[in-house]
């Protein structure tokens, strides 16, 4: 077994990255190894044999190029180590590798820092996921289309069974993903990952976190660059004997979101050396964002936003108060919500997210009064839990809980309205030309140029099994105007 030594992010200003060339497809006729998946394991002696005879099965029936599986070690304390070595000797696809120290992000940079593959890729052990997604998550990679390639619990057409308790937290952290950074990819946490190597030797040195959140900041900083990600729709089936620790891990992701937003609003990352010169006009930082990735005008969204909040506040108080004697409390409070409630969602969608014009004005009162709601829930519980605690709080007690609640509910209002009532489709777009998406025309063109979907030599990067299923990924080298698979 090899050891790899410790490794860090070196710091990215250090870094002399050069431009990533035009995307081109792979050549796949010169590599003993095209796909290397990584499989980080901390602890998994019982679990690791079964899951990588599993993969080795699979991969050899069924996938049309050279591979390799690569078991990367965490510094494992019980016979992890033996069974990786065991397997190795075994498969002569198989490698095994050991770290000193934990963290999956670290496992798979020192792995695929060191991989001679030019497709590189990582699932976890458990294989919650179902392989038949492996050969759509990497065929984008091999002909060229995509720079990096995720599997997706939360997208159409995935089939997803675990409990409730999972599914809201991973629907919770995606939404914050999408209010904080502006993130328009659907999964960050699927354990079912791909990437050129040739984009993941510019990725990885910007990329900081050694743990969980390694996945989400390699895709927030790819996507800020405007590299493609591409997504496949997964079956996936929960392991309930996972070992993640939920609230150290939710709190880890915070911590990163933070640092990685303060980065990105600071422009000190050279995200420059990740464009392509071939890059889509409007790709790249999200709409709305500015050079320094600050995303969707966010500092000016949060100040008019808070500006609407105060006023809010203010005029919920003001009715409260005036409601109260002759309404009772809970009355009192769920009329002021309303109102102020209605106004709110009025004055942010003219006022903070730019939306004018009677265009889905109806729809996006009614989502916020489901936000209302949310806020209803959280003030009526705080007056609840008031009464129960004592007989007679105080009116000034009373007040204070409930400025303090309204205050959660006002945050909760913010994600919602950026990441649900307006999102990014309803956000001005800026008159500059950089910014105008291409016409039918030029995607039409640009489905018509063959080496987005060819290897150099003319021919299709997927087995002909496969390339017959798909209607996109293996047209002719050559084309006409009257191909049936060109969208008229």
């Amino acid at each position: 077994m090899k050891t790899l030594p410790p490794t860090s992010a070196p710091t990215p200003s250090e870094q002399d990255l050069p431009v990533l060339p035009e995307r081109r497809p792979l050549a796949t006729a010169g590599h003993t190894c095209v796909l290397d998946v990584v499989v980080p394991v901390y602890n998994e002696e019982t679990d690791l044999g079964p899951c990588v005879r599993r993969l080795h099965r699979y991969l050899t029936a069924t996938f049309p190029y050279p591979f390799r599986i690569t078991v990367a070690d965490n510094a494992s304390t019980d016979g992890t180590a033996r069974v990786a070595a065991e397997l190795a000797e075994q498969f002569p696809e198989v490698r095994a590798v050991h770290l000193p120290e934990k963290g999956r992000g670290r496992a798979l940079r020192a792995t695929w820092s060191q991989s001679d593959a030019p497709v590189l890729a990582y699932m976890d052990v458990d294989l919650s996921t179902d392989l038949a997604a492996l050969l759509p998550l990497v065929a984008p990679l091999i002909s060229g289309h995509s720079d990096l390639a995720i599997g997706s619990r939360l997208s159409r057409g995935s089939r997803v069974v675990r409990g409730a308790k999972r599914e809201v937290i991973s629907r919770c952290y995606n939404l914050i993903l999408r209010s904080t950074l502006a993130a328009g990819f659907s999964d960050a946490q699927c354990g079912f990952k791909a990437v050129r190597k040739d984009v993941a030797e510019r990725l990885l040195p910007m990329v900081e976190d050694t743990g969980w959140f390694f996945d989400t900041e390699m895709l927030v900083l790819a996507e800020r660059a405007g590299l493609r990600i591409h997504e496949v729709p997964v079956d996936w089936v929960d392991d309930p004997d996972s070992r993640v620790d939920i609230v150290a891990t939710a709190l880890a992701d915070l911590r990163g979101i933070a640092r990685l937003g303060r980065a990105l609003a600071g422009g000190r990352l050279p995200l420059a050396a990740l464009r392509r010169p071939d890059a889509l006009p409007g790709t790249g930082h999200p709409p709305g964002a500015d050079a320094a990735g600050l995303p969707g005008a966010l500092a000016g969204q949060l100040l008019r936003f808070a500006g609407v909040g105060i006023a809010s506040t203010l005029a919920y108080l003001l009715l409260y108060l005036l409601l109260r004697g002759p309404a009772g409390a809970q009355l009192a409070n769920a009329a002021a919500l309303l109102l102020t409630a209605l106004a709110n969602t009025a004055a942010n969608r003219r006022l903070t997210f730019g939306v004018r014009g009677r265009r889905r004005v109806v729809r996006h009162q009614a989502q916020g009064l489901v936000v209302f709601l949310l806020g209803l829930a959280l003030t009526s519980g705080t007056l609840w839990a008031l009464d129960a605690a004592a007989d007679d709080p105080g009116r000034g007690v009373e007040l204070t809980l409930l400025v303090i609640a309204n205050l959660v509910a006002t945050l909760l209002r913010f994600l919602l309205f950026r990441a649900w009532v307006f999102p990014r489709r309803d956000a001005p777009r800026r008159p500059a030309a950089a910014s105008t998406p291409p016409d039918d025309d030029a995607l039409a063109s640009a489905l018509r140029t063959p080496r987005a979907t060819h290897l150099e030599d003319g021919s299709c990067p997927l087995p002909p099994r496969e390339a017959a299923r798909s209607r996109t990924a293996c047209a002719p080298a050559r084309h006409d105007e009257t191909d049936p698979r060109i969208p008229a």
